[in-house]
């Protein structure tokens, strides 16, 4: 399920950055996604029995809180170091997640972390930093790194928190009030009388392979919402009731490998054989991590 949800986030990268060349912008591009998701989750839940989506006050709690910080803040240091550094320092910082979720497992959780996870989070960094290519002087910007480094903190609070309250309820509900809180925040953030509605009936060509292709912006967004945001959020969810919090982190390291290929196959960008031994190191890490019971 993790691998599925990663692949598709993957993917997901470059059908946004041509929604984006648009001209719509990063942060408007997320506040349509978690409404769009909500609304998908929420017309589900909709059909789903009533106990399923009903919360306590104390419940809405924990919920705002997943929402407004595994959701919605998650993306937004994302997003806000990308503006500072290249996608792929950016993605290697931020993936600096899963190894806090271990860390926290074995300090604070009392949970047993047997030497092959660490090893695999060694692996898993160290093959992301190869696909980067980090020794290339790359420019590292002091707040861009700064505003990486709290995404992956509340990467690793979106995976403990999720994994908390995948215990208490089925991941369609649990998603749908995660993204309708971090709809509220972005609405507050950004409101809605502001946004670039114009833009989304744009005609973009698909670029790069595919530039002789042409789609409605709508319809990117359509595919970001349904596809990069619905399945695989809610997959990911359903995971952790199977598995822990760490293990799902380095699976989803999977992520900036399908990336990086989609990227080479669609759009052209470069894949030199470096970022292919990386892409191999990250897959040993992930078969690595699912041996530790």
């Amino acid at each position: 399920m993790v691998l599925v949800a990663a692949t598709l986030f993957g993917a997901n990268g470059s059908v946004a950055k041509v929604a984006l060349s648009s001209g719509l912008t990063s942060l408007r591009l997320t506040e349509a996604r978690c409404a769009g998701a909500f609304v998908g989750l929420a017309l589900i839940a909709a059909v789903r029995p009533r106990t399923s989506r009903r919360a306590t006050p104390r419940e809405l709690a924990r919920l705002a809180l997943f929402g407004v910080v595994g959701v919605a803040l998650v993306q937004l240091f994302y997003f806000l170091a990308i503006h500072r550094l290249a996608i792929g320092i950016a993605l290697l910082i931020q993936y600096l997640g899963p190894l806090l979720v271990a860390i926290y497992a074995r300090a604070f959780g009392r949970e047993p972390v047997r030497r092959r996870i660490w090893l695999a989070l060694g692996c898993s960094l160290a093959g992301l930093a190869l696909m980067v290519e980090l020794w290339n002087g790359a420019a590292l910007d002091g707040l861009g790194v700064a505003f990486a480094l709290v995404s992956a903190v509340v990467f690793a609070a979106y995976l403990l928190l999720a994994e908390r309250e995948a215990g208490r309820r089925d991941p369609v509900s649990l998603m749908a009030w995660g993204f309708f809180f971090a709809t509220v925040f972005w609405s507050v953030a950004q409101p809605w009388w502001s946004f670039p509605a114009g833009r989304v009936g744009d005609v973009v060509t698909l670029q790069g392979r595919l530039a002789g292709w042409h789609l409605p912006v709508w319809a990117l967004v359509l595919w970001v919402v349904v596809v990069g945001s619905i399945v695989p959020f809610t997959l990911v969810v359903g995971a952790l009731r199977h598995v822990s919090a760490t293990r799902v982190g380095i699976a989803a390291m999977l992520e900036p490998v399908v990336a990086t290929v989609v990227a080479w196959a669609w759009l052209g960008e470069s894949l030199a054989p470096v970022q292919l031994a990386g892409a191999a190191v990250v897959l040993v890490a992930i078969a690595l991590a699912q041996t530790a019971r």
